[in-house]
C-alpha cells in the first residue's frame, strides 16, 4: 500500500487513461461514429470512466487509511454537483419556457 503513495506508476497510469478516454470522445465526436442520445451517452459514460480513473490514480481514493470519511465526503460533494446541475438545468429550462416567444421560426 505504501508504495502506492510514493511511486510515479499511478500518476503515468492515470495520465495515460486520461488521455486515451479523452481521445476518445474526441474521435466518437469528431468522426461521427456515432449520433443523437446515443453519442450523448457514450460521451457521459468515459466522462464518468474518466472522472473514476482520476479519483483513483490521482487523488488515491479508497487507498486511504479512513475511506469511510472521505466517501462519506465524496457522496456529499456529488449530491451537491448534482443538485447544482439540476437547477441549473431547471432554471434554464425555466427561462427558455418563460422568456422565449411561441413561434420560433
Amino acid at each position: 500500500m505504501h508504495e502506492w503513495n510514493t511511486s510515479f506508476k499511478p500518476v503515468i497510469w492515470g495520465f495515460i487513461l486520461s488521455v486515451v478516454l479523452t481521445l476518445a470522445a474526441y474521435l466518437i465526436v469528431v468522426c461521427h461514429l456515432l449520433v443523437g442520445w446515443v453519442l450523448i451517452c457514450a460521451v457521459v459514460a468515459l466522462a464518468i470512466v474518466q472522472g473514476v480513473c482520476q479519483l483513483v490514480f490521482y487523488l488515491h481514493l479508497g487507498v486511504e487509511s479512513k475511506p469511510r470519511w472521505n466517501l462519506m465526503i465524496f457522496c456529499f460533494m456529488c449530491l451537491i454537483m448534482v443538485i447544482i446541475l439540476v437547477g441549473s438545468m431547471w432554471i434554464m429550462r425555466n427561462l427558455d419556457y418563460n422568456l422565449m416567444p411561441v413561434n420560433r421560426g
